[in-house]
């Protein structure tokens, strides 16, 4: 980017206009290219409003053979994900396990063990455990926001659940909200800056926690300062091509997603309703043989057949619930977070914008920038570069975790019409025609 006069304020900065066809697919491969040269993007360029279709092939670009797998697990063996994330030599490690039911006079509440281990000077210690409640995680997480705001905070699980239709004490809840807070724990311990903030240190650590809670507001960085403050008086003119082509993808991103959940939650209700009018089918098959001597194998074989695929059907559902819905709505509420940044970081470009315009109207002969216009710059500068590093590790994630979640798909409905495929042909030499004895 060229720059102008000397003590001429720069106008912002940009790592060049990205178009949404070149924004990564979810399930494409990453690209290792570079961003074009700096340029500073016209409010008169036009966005385009759909990000192309690309033509989706598997992970690591084998081709697929179409002949059924020799065993379930062949698809799995067919194909290695070849994004490691962990590649960089790590130093924390933390689990979320052990959750446990507290009854007290005022409340109940669940409890979960985090436990760290660690090799970091920051620690006094090589191993922590303490027990965490659901509103320390949430507490854990305005702090982060508050602190870091220029940077992506992983997504929690949803607090509230509707009563009577969700019982959030039950195993299946309990089980489902620990593996969220796991995997929320386990983004910020693999996120560069994140993995470093005081209050994850605090949280990991500290006996009491609601004793360092009561201690107010913490200290927020001078960056968090800067930007908490920020009023909505600032109007931005128009966003640098590249964050509004993030932009446009998420929204498109969390739309797909969105649409996909709703329909997966149909198919799974109506496999469970179907589950019930199978249990209900096969035993009749039973009891009739018990009225027809001739055909009584067969049709106790008839309803053997039809309760092994009642098994496999439930089984199906429940990897559906508790593997496949718990990935789409925690991708969906982190576009929402991502969203999130992306507007933090347009107040601070609208703030700089609108300090730029009120150094140019002064009349000065001296073409010296105010430092505070110099200060905006500097966290709009900020904003731009954590944001963009952020975006690139989310996809990262993102792509990782989609592959592993439809080849995980594919191979449990592998896996259940195969059981199916069994179980029926199981009755077929009881159905066929036997040589009548003499």
């Amino acid at each position: 980017m060229s720059g102008g006069a000397a003590g001429i304020p720069k106008p912002l900065p940009s790592s060049g206009p990205k178009s949404l066809r070149e924004m990564p697919h979810p399930l494409a491969t990453s690209s290792s290219e570079e961003m074009g040269p700096a340029l500073t993007p016209s409010p008169d360029l036009l966005l385009p409003r759909s990000i192309a279709d690309k033509d989706l092939s598997l992970p690591n670009g084998t081709p697929v053979d179409t002949s059924s797998p020799a065993s379930s697990s062949s698809l799995l063996n067919r194909l290695q994900l070849d994004d490691d994330l962990d590649g960089e030599t790590k130093d924390l490690f933390v689990t979320v396990d052990d959750p446990k039911k507290h009854v007290c006079t005022m409340e109940t509440y669940i409890t979960y063990r985090v436990t760290t281990k660690t090799t970091r000077a920051e620690f006094d210690l090589p191993e922590y455990s303490v027990r965490r409640r659901y509103q320390d995680f949430d507490w854990l997480r305005i702090k982060l926001e508050e602190s870091q705001p220029t940077h992506l905070i992983p997504p929690l699980p949803e607090k509230f659940v509707v009563k009577g239709v969700v019982d959030r004490f039950s195993e299946e809840f309990v089980e489902t909200r620990r593996k969220a807070l796991d995997k929320f724990l386990k983004r910020i311990t693999d996120h560069p800056v994140l993995s470093f903030n005081e209050h994850f240190n605090v949280f990991l650590t500290a006996k009491d926690l609601n004793a360092y809670k009561k201690q107010g507001m913490a200290l927020l960085s001078k960056v968090g300062e800067s930007v908490k403050y920020v009023t909505g008086g600032y109007k931005l003119r128009s966003r640098p091509l590249e964050f509004a082509a993030i932009g446009e993808y998420l929204d498109t991103f969390s739309l797909k997603l969105g649409t996909i959940d709703r329909i997966a939650q149909r198919i799974i209700k109506e496999q469970l309703e179907y589950l019930v009018e199978l249990r209900e089918y096969g035993p009749i098959y039973s009891t009739w043989g018990g009225l027809e001597v001739e055909l009584s194998e067969p049709l106790e074989g008839v309803s053997a057949c039809i309760g092994n695929c009642c098994t496999a059907l439930e089984e199906l559902s429940e990897d559906m619930t508790d593997d496949f819905l718990p990935v789409l709505r925690e991708y969906i509420l982190y576009s929402e977070s991502m969203k999130n940044v992306l507007k933090k970081r347009d107040q601070v470009q609208a703030e700089y914008e609108a300090k730029l315009e009120a150094v140019a109207l002064k009349k000065e002969d001296r073409p010296k920038v105010p430092t505070d216009v110099e200060k905006c710059q500097d966290r709009v500068e900020c904003f731009n570069a954590d944001l963009k590093a952020d975006m690139e590790r989310w996809q990262n994630n993102k792509r990782q975790d989609f592959r592993q979640l439809l080849m995980g798909m594919a191979d449990k409905n592998i896996q259940y019409y195969e059981k199916c495929l069994t179980a029926w042909e199981s009755i077929i030499p009881l159905l066929q025609d036997k040589p009548e004895t003499k």
